[in-house]
């Protein structure tokens, strides 16, 4: 269905005509130039005729598209029934210094630990249909970057747009797992489950690992944790190739106290086939039941005529240019 979203806006569609009617003291000026009536269909009367038609059409076109654009023209797609059931997952993804470390590997590169969770948590996202998503980031603290939403599209798309470091260097565990709790105490029905990624240890914060676990067990919050690195990865130095631990500073006995305590479960994410195992068991999940909603897609129209509307006024604008030249390119002809 096509609709005006502020059709009150079209009753400035005859504004100019109402302009043009007001009185208004006329001056008469003297003429700068006369052009002389000798010169055949060169009169400034005939000019003035030929020329004002046109413009005052293109003219009152451009207008009458800008008004329709400002009335916000819309498409409203058929009703889409939302599910009626579904679970509330709050992830919480570990945005430190140490999430830098290139020891994942997606599609046959090498890859830092950030983008080997975008990519899996990207198709993660794409599959909780009738689910509601969350998206908290922590660093140095925890920050909420989107609320609990239907809207799978903005969650995926502010995980793509994050950046290592954008929060600072260290982690605070505590902290992101008592703001995924503040948050879920808003909701009167919720399952309350929190996905937590990280690589580390808890390093800041103003809330310690246990106090976060013992907030999500007395507000019965489920916490999922993930701990993300791989255990072995080639070093080049001076004397050669070594094998090193890059995930020796994970703290995987509080990230298993953790989810264990709050009836969740801890993964270890080597690589992306691993990080991939959590899909199986966070889709067994029982969803809680909700009222029943519709939602109508809409898809905004305005951009066509204010385009169009633009576009008239740069052709409006060339027309009176190349008149202008033409009328001062005859008379040069005529002296």
């Amino acid at each position: 269905m096509f609709e005006f979203a502020w059709i009150w806006v079209l009753l400035a569609l005859p504004l100019p005509i109402v302009v043009y009617l007001l009185p208004a003291r006329q001056e008469v000026q003297p003429a700068a130039l006369k052009v002389p009536h000798l010169i055949k269909g060169f009169s400034a009367d005939h000019i003035s005729k030929k020329t004002n038609k046109i413009r005052i059409l293109i003219a009152a076109v451009a207008w009458s598209a800008l008004v329709i654009a400002a009335a916000r023209p819309q498409w409203l797609g058929e009703p889409v029934n939302i599910p009626a059931e579904g679970r509330d997952l709050m992830i919480a993804v570990d945005l430190s210094g140490s999430m830098k470390m290139e020891d994942m590997e997606v599609n046959g590169r090498q890859v830092d630990r950030l983008q080997m969770i975008k990519y899996v948590l990207s198709d993660f996202i794409e599959r909780r249909v009738g689910d509601r998503l969350g998206l908290i980031l922590f660093a140095d603290t925890a920050y909420l970057q989107a609320p609990l939403t239907y809207d799978r599209d903005t969650v995926n798309q502010l995980l793509k747009e994050s950046l290592i470091g954008l929060v600072g260097e260290q982690t605070a565990i505590g902290d992101a797992i008592g703001l995924a709790i503040k948050r879920f105490n808003a909701r009167e029905e919720s399952n309350k489950v929190l996905i937590l990624l990280t690589d580390g240890q808890n390093t800041a914060g103003n809330i310690t690992p246990e106090q976060a676990n013992e907030l999500a067990i007395n507000n019965e919050v489920t916490v999922y944790t993930i701990g993300v690195g791989a255990d072995k990865m080639m070093m080049q130095s001076f004397f050669g190739s070594r094998q090193i631990n890059p995930s020796q500073e994970l703290d995987e006995d509080m990230l298993t106290q953790i989810a264990t305590s709050t009836g969740g479960q801890y993964f270890r994410a080597r690589d992306v086939a691993s990080l991939q195992n959590i899909y199986a068991k966070l889709d067994e999940l029982e969803p809680i039941a909700r009222e029943s909603r519709q939602m109508r897609p809409l898809q905004a129209l305005f951009y066509y005529p204010l385009a169009l509307s633009l576009l008239l006024t740069v052709l409006l604008s060339l027309y009176q240019i190349l008149s202008a030249k033409g009328i001062t390119a005859r008379l040069g002809r005529t002296k």
